[in-house]
Parts: structure tokens; sequence; C-alpha cells
């Protein structure tokens, strides 16, 4: 998040430097033992960049500093090659006063998945399986171009705004953080290393893959895979425990998505999904089966509350669904028209819950509440409607497509015909007197 220099103390209002390379910085956004990531507005282009600055390299061995410098800009320009939506763009690298650095996108209001990563601030299941379908395809993309990330985990995957991923930090990094340790040379957040990362083995595309399923494991429990007291009994569950099923921290997670992250976590990398494509297909049938699994339990629900009208309750419960699928269920807010006077529409309308209230040239006429029906012109083709319904207050109808009516059974088609009339006539007659619409 920006800090204003207005709101920064004096003495880091004095560090912020005035340009870095050609760009001018307006303010610092952020900082780690890594390095500080500042703002600036690249003219050219017309945007606005973030700037990240990794500390010096002074005081390291001198050759060692020469590789860790040709490395990081080798590194960044290959990165800086990805062009993927769900990838942190890097449009430019260099050196100065013996610090690197990186111009990449500036995400404004973005977060990082470290946010929802505690039990009390979870995201929904779905949510979790869209993010990580999104992370799955940007690393097969990666991967496909030879980039291996090697440092997965849930503060390096951004969730912008409008709800779209970003993945950060492609391993350019060059003095590791207080989350990062260097291992036998090989650098990452011990957390979510796959075994063979901790044990300073050869990596491919499924070691990130694992990280990935490590992030999928925190984002849907609130706790990381493996934890332990100290750095060597981390790795050593890493490379030889099995982490607790993930129903047991949360109930409502389904077995098949807990089966898809376990996939990820096997320890043998060939027994993984092959490919970040491969688990992104897997998530897409979990997916597909958890909207059908959500759909019905929505129609069990909607049908039970028919069920409880007195429009149905002459029907039968096959006649009921029979209707329910040649409908639409909608919503409407107070004041929100349902008809309009002087239009046409082919649907009938029954009220499931709430109030209407029926009007003729801006007077109101009547109300109609839970279980009435209204659109009886509908029974004659091209006719306009007499009276505007308009919902009181919050109000849920079902909306029965004529068309679609026309399909059901012979049987359901008349008990409907007959309820629907037989409530228009009870209405005509009563004190009311509420005319058609």
């Amino acid at each position: 998040m920006s800090r204003p220099l207005a709101t920064m103390s004096l003495d880091a209002r004095a560090a912020v430097p005035d340009r870095i390379g050609k760009y001018v910085i307006i303010n610092e956004v952020g900082r780690g033992s890594t390095g500080i990531v500042y703002l600036s507005h690249d003219p050219y282009y017309g945007r606005d960049v973030a700037i990240k600055v990794y500390n010096s390299v002074q005081g390291m061995d001198p050759e060692k500093a020469r590789v860790a410098r040709t490395m990081f800009l080798s590194e960044a320009h290959m990165v800086g090659m990805l062009q993927h939506p769900n990838i942190l763009p890097i449009y430019d690298a260099g050196e100065e006063n013996e610090r690197c650095y990186i111009v990449t996108e500036h995400v404004h209001g973005a977060r990082t998945l470290a946010a929802f990563c505690r039990a009390d601030n979870l995201l929904r299941t779905d949510v979790v399986v869209e993010i990580l379908f999104k992370c799955a395809k940007a690393l097969h993309y990666a991967h496909s171009r030879g980039v291996i990330h090697r440092d997965i985990k849930p503060s390096n995957i951004m969730l912008t705004q409008d709800g779209d991923v970003r993945i950060i930090d492609f391993g350019i990094a060059l003095v590791a953080d207080s989350e990062i340790s260097r291992i036998e040379g090989i650098a990452g957040s011990p957390s979510y290393m796959s075994p063979e990362q901790v044990q300073n083995q050869d990596l491919t595309n499924r070691s990130d893959l694992y990280s990935l399923g490590a992030v999928m494991y925190e984002l849907l429990t609130g706790a990381r895979p493996f934890r332990a007291g100290n750095l060597a009994k981390l790795l050593h569950q890493i490379v030889y425990a099995t982490p607790a099923p993930i129903h047991t921290l949360r109930a409502d997670v389904p077995e098949e998505l807990e089966m898809v992250v376990a996939m990820a976590l096997q320890k043998d990398p060939e027994k993984r999904y092959r490919s970040g494509v491969d688990w992104a297909a897997a998530l897409t049938r979990v997916h597909q089966k958890l909207r059908a699994q959500a759909a019905d339990m929505a129609q069990t629900e909607q049908f039970a509350l028919l069920r409880r009208l007195k429009f149905f309750h002459e029907f039968s419960h096959s006649e009921i669904w029979e209707v329910l699928r040649a409908s639409a269920w909608q919503d409407y807010a107070a004041g929100e028209e349902i008809v309009k006077e002087g239009e046409m529409d082919e649907r009938f309308y029954i009220v499931v819950s709430g109030t209407c209230n029926v009007e003729r040239n801006n007077g109101t006429l009547g109300s109609l509440g839970a279980g009435n029906c209204f659109g009886e012109t509908s029974y004659v083709p091209g006719a306009k409607r007499h009276a505007t319904v308009r919902a009181a207050g919050p109000v849920t109808a079902l909306r029965v497509s004529s068309t679609l009516l026309e399909q059901v059974s012979a049987s359901c088609q008349l008990r409907f015909n007959r309820v629907f009339l037989r409530s228009l006539i009870e209405r005509l007659q009563g004190s009311e007197r509420v005319p058609a619409s």
C-alpha cells in the first residue's frame, strides 16, 4: 500500500531517492530485507510503475558479486520476455550504485494472498479454485518457456481489486529476507519448498507445482502443510511426513478438491501433475462439479419454497419440478418494475416472497403477496400489459416462460392453467379488485 511522503518519517523521506535510472521517484510503497519498492510514473508509456531496488552486494566477494549481477540481469531479461495476463510484467532492469533494480507493472490496491491465509479470513472455496486455476495456467506458460519460479508462496501471488491474479518475483531476488532461507545454495521459502528443492536436487516444473499445492493447502485451511519449531525439523517433514488431511482442518472442503491438493503435494515429482495445464484441467473438473452441486442445491431450496406456496398445493412433486425448470428465479429491489404497463411480455409471474404494488396511470390499485400470480396477458399473443407491477420491498418472483411451459407434460400444463386462472378469478372477485396485468 502506498505511503504518501507526508506520512513518512523524516529519515525515511530523506532516504527516498529523487531518481533511479531514468525513473523519477514519487514515493516509497513497501520495503523488506530484500530491498525497497518505489512508485514511479513512466511518462513515455503513460503508466505507473513499481521499482524494486534490491539490497546492495557490497561486502560480497567480488567474483560472487559479479556472478550475482550477471545472473540477476540475465534472469530479469528472461522473465521480462514473459507476456501473460497473470504474470506481473517486467518492463526494465538495471544496476545503479551497486544495487540491482527491476521495473514492473504497478497494480493499485492489490494484496498478496498472504492476507487470506488466516483461519479467520479465508476465501470461499470456489474463489480459491479460480485463483489457483489462473496460477497453474500462468506457471505452465512460464515453464513452457524455460522459466521455473523457484519461490512460489502466498506473498508472491497478488490478488487485484477486480479479483484477477499476478504472480510476482520470478526468483530474481539477490539477498534472502527473513522468510527465505538459502539451503546449500538453493533459495526459496522453506514452508513451500518441494522435497527435491530442500535436498538440493535438480528442479523441474513440478517443483513449482508442489509449491503451488502448498499455497492452495494454506488458502483452504489457514495452516501450512508442515510446521515445526526449527528449520531442520521442518525440512525433515517436507521430505518424509504427510500433511494433515484438509478436511480435518476445514470440513466444507470437497473431497475432490482435497485429492487435487494431495496429488500436487506428492513427494515423488513423477506422481504429481505433469504440468500446470494438467493441474488446471483437474481444477476445472472439480469446479464444474461444485457448480453443478451448487445449482442442484439451489434448485432444491427453490423447490422447498414453492412447495409451501398456496399456488402449488395441488401440484405433484414432479409437476413442481417441471414448472421450476420452465422458469427463472428473479430477485427485485424495492421500487423496481417487474412488469410495465403497455409492454408485451410472454411470461407468467408467481410471487415467492415479498409484496408488489399494482399501478395504473401512476396510481396504486392494489397489492400482491407471496403465492399470488400475475401475467395473465400471456394467454393472448401480442397483448400488452394493462398495469405496472412494482416491488414494494425486496421481492422474489418465479418468471414462468409460456413458451417453455408448452413443453411440459399435458397434466402439468392443465394443472398450471387451472390454478392460475382460478387465482386470477379469486383476485378479481376480491375486495381489492386488482386489474389484470
